[in-house]
């Protein structure tokens, strides 16, 4: 009998053991309670950095980076037709070419200046007819079958039109004035008496003058002096 009435009462918790469960549980309960929202908190942390970011942040930097680059281009924009203001203001654009030219026209116009000078000493003219005239040095010769006794003094004056014609004769004369010595050497008393004497000279200077020269450069032979001695 006693045995039957112990049973019982070592299968029933004591109220020491049942307040000690009850507090277990409601310190676990409330624990778990008191971190909830820390913890609700990190999880929801980076969700919501995440949207921050997408959805707000990254608009306004290309709203403010679209903005800059606007700016960025008005700007040069605005710059260059700054810069090419002024420049249309000043055209004429072909003032450049126009004062090249006039650089260029005043070069030319000194040369011919010069060119000029030296043919006026030289004795350069320009006829009535419009040819140019360029006398030659005084030809001293020696008639053939004369033995020395006999010369010839002749004044040519060279004509034609090209416009560096004075250039030609004057650069060339050494070998003009040989040409016609050869020519007028070769003549005698009896081929200078005849009435065309001149006449054959004349084209027979022109024609070596020419192969000189070129064809057609000289256009005319004029004696100025022709004294036989």
């Amino acid at each position: 009998m006693a045995t039957e009435q112990e049973t019982p009462a070592a299968a029933t918790p004591s109220e020491g053991d049942q307040a000690a469960e009850s507090t277990t549980s409601g310190s676990s309960g409330g624990g778990l309670k008191a971190w909830l929202p820390l913890i609700v908190t990190i999880v929801a942390m980076p969700a919501l950095a995440y949207a921050t970011t997408v959805f707000l942040l990254l608009p306004k930097m290309k709203k403010a980076v679209a903005a800059a680059t606007a700016t960025t281009t008005n700007g040069t924009v605005a710059v260059a037709s700054a810069t090419e203001t002024p420049a249309a203001a000043d055209k004429p654009a072909p003032a450049p070419k126009a004062a090249e030219g006039k650089a260029k026209g005043g070069e030319k116009g000194k040369e011919g200046e010069a060119g000029n000078a030296g043919w006026k000493e030289a004795g350069v003219k320009t006829a009535s007819d419009g040819k140019i005239t360029v006398p030659l040095n005084k030809i001293l010769v020696n008639l053939s079958g004369t033995m020395g006794s006999r010369y010839l003094l002749t004044s040519l004056t060279l004509a034609g039109d090209r416009q560096d014609f004075p250039d030609l004769i004057l650069n060339n004369q050494a070998q003009l004035v040989d040409l016609a010595s050869g020519v007028l050497s070769a003549k005698s008393i009896a081929d200078l008496e005849k009435p065309e004497a001149r006449t054959v000279i004349r084209s027979e200077l022109e024609t070596v003058f020419n192969n000189a020269l070129g064809g057609g450069t000289v256009k005319d032979v004029y004696f100025t002096e022709f004294a036989i001695q």
